[in-house]
């Protein structure tokens, strides 16, 4: 389904009856690039980016940075985000993103008395997301009455499995009718960027995905991670190629 782009008055229309809030995971112990979340790119630190996207974006009602590090929170601040301090114990290596999303609804519902109606979770690793596309998501899950709705790209490549015994296995495709990219049914990659969630109901099955999810697609070129050093070389040349076009 098509999203249309949001007009003034339907993102304040949506702003003024609904509580969205966007949080932004960012701890401080990456193994791949030490201090990877306020690692400088294009001038500024990594976490800036997703922060702004969500400042800027029309449906947004308010952004906050979870984190255990001092030196993120204090980026979080200056490009203004809230913060909410995570514990030692929700930011280890194998601790989900999700568990990260309700310690925040856990410390505004103590402190705070309530609940937002949308949960936008954003990965700080994702630069090249545009407000653009957390509105779209946004929009995709309220204009198609989903629950759970995220961000992807179209992919339209072969994927293979390697068998016990070496043979490999085509998984979305079969090995011997190769079909062209046109004659193929449409799939799509998760971007990892932008996710967006019905509170109660993440409350109730705390994961992102449940009930009916829907995707909002973005360009491939904007499905981008930073995970491992060189990727912020990458990084930077698609950032300022972004820049210059929207310039």
């Amino acid at each position: 389904m098509a999203i249309k782009a949001l007009d003034r008055k339907t993102a304040f229309l949506k702003f003024i009856f609904m509580k969205i809030l966007a949080v932004i995971p960012a701890r401080g112990g990456s193994k791949g690039i030490p201090k990877k979340n306020i690692r400088e790119l294009c001038g500024q630190p990594l976490l800036a980016y997703s922060i702004e996207a969500a400042l800027q974006a029309k449906l947004i009602n308010r952004v906050i940075v979870s984190t255990d590090d001092q030196e993120i929170a204090d980026v979080a601040i200056e490009y203004g985000a809230e913060v909410i301090q995570r514990p030692a114990e929700l930011a280890g290596d194998f601790v989900s993103s999700e568990a990260a999303l309700l310690h925040v609804l856990e410390v505004l519902q103590q402190e705070e008395q309530k609940q937002p109606d949308l949960l936008v979770f954003l990965q700080c690793t994702s630069p090249l997301t545009l407000s653009a596309d957390i509105d779209g998501t946004i929009q995709a899950l309220l204009e198609q009455q989903a629950d759970t709705a995220f961000a992807a790209a179209p992919f339209h490549y072969f994927i293979w499995a390697k068998k016990t015994n070496g043979s490999m296995i085509g998984l979305n495709h079969d090995k011997q009718k190769r079909l062209m990219r046109q004659q193929r049914q449409d799939q799509f990659v998760e971007a990892g960027a932008v996710y967006v969630m019905r509170v109660p109901g993440f409350l109730e099955y705390r994961h992102r995905f449940f009930g009916k999810t829907v995707m909002y697609e973005i360009p491939e070129e904007r499905c981008f991670e930073i995970d491992e050093p060189v990727d912020l070389l990458i990084a930077e040349q698609m950032l300022k190629h972004q820049q210059t076009v929207q310039s």
